[in-house]
């Protein structure tokens, strides 16, 4: 099992979570001049009336905390009806069916991840599967060639680790991987321009709304979002479950009993350790959330996490049962920016949740070395998760 100091950092936020939605659920950062919101129903509503609550930054963050990065011109960051109208071209394009269609490919690229640690009796969850499966998946979903593949890991890692207080250096990071990957973006659409294929970044192009196409910014920015949503959320869905199922070793018994216990096990995965810890909106007019008058204008962090836990939504909150149901959380959103990937993101953890269960046999151990967690304020996830089975 674990060694205290990680459980202790990770069960010390949740403690604190639970402190303020008792205490002060809506609460006034003076220092970050923000609003904390912790409760389950104001949460889903933040996260759900777009018309009060924001996802534009630029009409409620000071220019110094903006990321002039591509995420910033993507639809996350956008409000009716630009939004409505970037999702449904990029829905044309990112279909159900083409998802359906990954199927096959993303066990694939499973149990060759798998053939390589399976007769070793020990693995890195997140270097040899969690990490290695989504990235190919998103890469081979745009239609990028392999070899370019652990740049793409190191952008997305700089764009996460930029949201803690950031450093200089996290900062400088985040410019150049933005640099990068607008070179590299912007090429691919000149050749896919020239040259149409059969992947994602073709069908964006020639994706069509009232005779409107994506402009090369916001092309940039959903390829860019896709990237790191996409490969980040999957990871640590992945390897955050398999610290669920560290702590529950009965769950993994069942599950291999019932592998149709898989989808809910994961959904409870989503809601007990959440992927996405908080996400930001501002006010676009005065407002009142519990007892608290909030003016227009105002940063809120929505605490993803905090709501996944409330008592009053979930009973034994605290207790993570692979069976809850209802299971309302908010692990993907609500409303309008309910993620657009989620589909793909519960495909591929099934797939490898299932692959392991049927690959690694007898009891799984997680080593009892220091995890050492993401430093990042808005994603939760581990570096690192060695783990042993018995061969």
């Amino acid at each position: 099992m674990q060694t205290h100091s990680n459980r202790e950092q990770l069960t010390a936020s949740y403690d604190w979570y639970r402190q303020m939605r008792e205490t002060q659920p809506v609460f006034f950062d003076q220092k970050i001049q923000a609003w904390h919101i912790f409760r389950y129903d104001d949460v889903a509503r933040v996260l759900s009336d777009h018309a009060t609550f924001s996802s534009d930054e630029s009409s409620f963050l000071p220019p110094e905390y903006r990321n002039a990065t591509p995420i910033s011109s993507s639809m996350l960051r956008m409000d009716p009806p630009r939004h409505r109208q970037l999702r449904q071209l990029v829905s044309q394009a990112f279909t159900p069916r083409m998802v359906a269609h990954m199927e096959s490919r993303i066990k694939e690229i499973t149990n060759g991840l798998l053939d390589q640690v399976q007769n070793v009796g020990e693995m890195d969850v997140i270097r040899d599967l969690a990490y290695p499966l989504p990235i190919t998946v998103i890469a081979e979903l745009l239609g990028i060639p392999a070899e370019r593949r652990e740049e793409f890991k190191q952008w997305s890692d700089a764009f996460v680790s930029g949201d803690e207080e950031a450093t200089e250096e996290a900062r400088q990071a985040v410019i150049q991987a933005t640099d990068s990957m607008s070179a590299y973006f912007t090429q691919i659409f000149e050749e896919r321009r020239a040259h149409p294929q059969n992947d994602l970044v073709s069908a964006l192009l020639l994706a069509e709304v009232d005779g409107e196409r994506l402009s090369n910014e916001e092309l940039l920015g959903f390829c860019v979002l896709l990237l790191v949503a996409g490969n980040e959320t999957t990871t640590n869905l992945l390897g955050n479950a398999i610290l669920c199922l560290d702590k529950h070793p009965e769950a993994v018994q069942r599950l291999r009993a019932n592998r149709e216990l898989v989808p809910s096990a994961l959904e409870e995965a989503l809601r007990y350790y959440s992927p996405l810890k908080l996400t930001i909106r501002g006010t676009t007019t005065e407002t009142t959330i519990g007892d608290q008058r909030i003016e227009a204008g105002k940063l809120l962090f929505a605490w993803i996490a905090s709501a996944n836990r409330d008592e009053a939504q979930f009973p034994d909150a605290n207790q993570f049962m692979i069976e809850r149901e209802p299971n309302r959380h908010l692990g993907f959103g609500r409303g309008i920016h309910f993620c657009l990937g989620a589909p793909l993101a519960r495909l591929e953890a099934k797939i490898a949740l299932s692959a392991m269960l049927d690959r690694l046999p007898g009891s799984w151990h997680v080593s009892d070395a220091p995890l050492s967690l993401i430093s990042s304020m808005s994603v939760l996830g581990v570096k690192k998760l060695p783990m042993t089975w018995e061969k």
